[in-house]
């Protein structure tokens, strides 16, 4: 009896240090997460009002005004196109249904600004589609009017095209849950199939819609790559034009906030909205939605609505960058693109360890004790992904310069010896900022699996003598593999997509891919910009086709 005591002893001796290493991984990782927000926030507050008047009274007006514009204009794309092929796809059978419910989907490997390259190439002046035109017709550049690409339109169109999936993929399943009951009653009371649509199945799929359209509008201001290479004034080219161009850390800061506020209240609409809205099926049996089947030239306009999306967002870029990259000179085995991928592949790979482990310790702990310090920790947690990337480069490069030049100085002054920047400018501290910018896609892929794993299941392990830690490792982890495979996937592709952060704080002479393809297109050299390209293209279409596998088997 003595002995059994003594091992029960032990292992909640185990267990409670267990739990409170846990615990605090957790309330240091958010902690990380709330650093860069506060270090922002002090940064403004604290610097000089100088540059920042300068620009209030030059540019700042023109960055509000255009992002505003961006986002209307994404907002209603993504939504239009999202919601309409989503309701499509769902509710009707045409020639090639099949295939577009997974093909609409594909357009999310692209990032933004690779696609941007691509048009520029054939609808510039002195692109394909312009030379084609003036040779035909025998105009000159001034007798004829052609759409400009690079321009906010231009900017609008590009990140509609790569991020109508968000909407598109959480509509198709609001309306795939959706019992038919309601939508039959509204036929019966004479409804014909737009209005019943309008009236009940799209009100009631309206927080998954508001869910992806916020989520498309967060990426929106977050995006640096499009807006910049077309030479769109907004708040993420505002930060990085005052940190490089004008030197100035505390208009950059004071940039970053207003964008920070943007985005948290962004953040706080979407949790906002989804946490009120309530909708319930009618009845207890969940009926499915009948098909209807079109013919003729119904199914020719269902299959061009939906096929369009897929042919310009992903099908013609895929075409415009092969054959950019064959016309390049870039060699994609010399060694100096070997160094390319070789560090985009170890700050990938890096960063999608240590943000997939920081997830486990967040959503674990949240498991293991409910309440409200874990829920402040998960929320935390969470608050990273509606921070665009600058405004994190900016809250961690401001407090760690401060502390890498406060302890050379005392260095100097006490040993005479040189430290120099220890933490700023390092690939640990650029980690950082990738784990804080995607925990929260982690965190999600990760506690989207956990909810498999039943209550019953802890209970019984630890019944059978085993710690917190240990139910962790010997039961939770091997069941949920595949999410944690998933959460390692989309993080690590979204690390070499990525380019805001990786521009401002990558350490010297340590270039990536992505650093590679903006730099080159850039300066004008988009054949070049093309083969990078098409790498990060590759990569990202990993987690697309497992998303495209769930879709399917859906």
């Amino acid at each position: 009896m003595a002995e059994i005591e003594f091992s029960q002893n032990g292992s909640r001796n185990r267990g409670v240090r267990g739990t409170r290493l846990l615990a605090g991984i957790a309330y240091v990782v958010a902690a990380a997460c709330l650093l860069p927000m506060i270090a922002v926030v002090l940064a403004a507050v604290t610097g000089g009002t100088d540059t920042i008047s300068h620009l209030m009274e030059t540019v700042l007006p023109g960055y509000i005004v255009t992002t505003l514009i961006l986002v209307v204009l994404v907002a209603a794309g993504t939504f239009s196109i999202g919601t309409g092929a989503a309701w499509l796809v769902t509710m009707t059978r045409f020639p090639g249904v099949r295939f577009l419910e997974i093909a609409l989907v594909l357009p999310l490997a692209f990032p933004a600004y690779v696609l941007a390259y691509a048009y520029t190439f054939i609808l510039d002046h002195p692109g394909i589609v312009q030379s084609t035109l003036r040779d035909v017709t025998g105009w000159g550049p001034r007798d004829y009017w052609f759409p400009e690409i690079r321009s906010t339109e231009g900017a609008a169109v590009m990140l509609i095209l790569v991020l109508y999936p968000y909407v598109y993929l959480l509509a198709r399943a609001a309306f795939l849950q959706q019992s038919a009951t309601a939508f039959l009653a509204a036929r019966a009371l004479g409804n014909n199939p737009w209005l019943a649509f309008r009236r009940v199945s799209l009100p009631m799929a309206r927080p998954a819609i508001a869910g992806g359209v916020l989520l498309a509008v967060m990426e929106t201001i977050a995006d640096f790559g499009t807006v910049s290479y077309f030479g769109v004034q907004t708040f993420a080219t505002g930060i990085y034009t005052s940190w490089f161009s004008m030197a100035d850390r505390a208009a950059a800061a004071q940039l970053a906030l207003c964008l920070l506020g943007f985005a948290l209240i962004m953040a706080v609409a979407e949790r906002t909205q989804r946490g009120k809205a309530k909708y319930y099926q009618a009845g207890k049996q969940h009926v499915a939605q009948p098909a209807v089947h079109l013919t003729g030239p119904r199914a020719c306009g269902a299959f061009l609505l939906c096929a369009i999306p897929v042919l310009f967002g992903f099908l013609l870029p895929v075409i415009i960058l092969v054959e950019m990259g064959l016309e390049s000179e870039q060699n994609l085995f010399s060694q100096r693109y070997i160094g390319f991928i070789q560090n985009s592949l170890i700050l990938a790979g890096t960063a999608a360890v240590i943000t997939v482990f920081a997830a486990i310790s967040v959503g674990f702990f949240q498991r293991l004790r409910p309440g409200r310090a874990s829920s402040a920790t998960a929320y935390m947690a969470r608050l990273g992904y509606a921070v665009p990337g600058g405004v994190i480069a900016v809250g961690l490069i401001v407090p760690f310069a401060s502390f890498d030049n406060a302890l050379d100085v005392w260095m100097r002054q006490t040993f005479d010896v040189s430290t120099g920047l220890l933490v700023t400018g390092s690939i640990w501290l650029l980690v950082a900022a990738y784990m804080v910018r995607f925990l929260a896609a982690a965190l999600s892929a990760y506690e989207g699996g956990q909810s498999t794993v039943h209550a019953n299941m802890d209970a019984a392990a630890r019944s059978l003598g085993q710690t917190p830690l240990g139910t962790l490792r010997r039961v939770h982890l091997p069941i949920l593999t595949p999410s944690l495979l998933t959460a390692l996937l989309i993080v690590f592709v979204d690390v070499m997509k990525e380019l805001p952060a990786t521009l401002i704080m990558r350490p010297f002479n340590f270039d990536t891919l992505a650093v590679q393809a903006y730099r080159l297109a850039s300066d004008e050299r988009l054949e070049g910009a093309a083969v990078p390209s098409l790498v990060i293209l590759a990569v990202g279409l990993l987690p697309v086709i497992l998303i495209c596998r769930q879709v399917g088997r859906r």
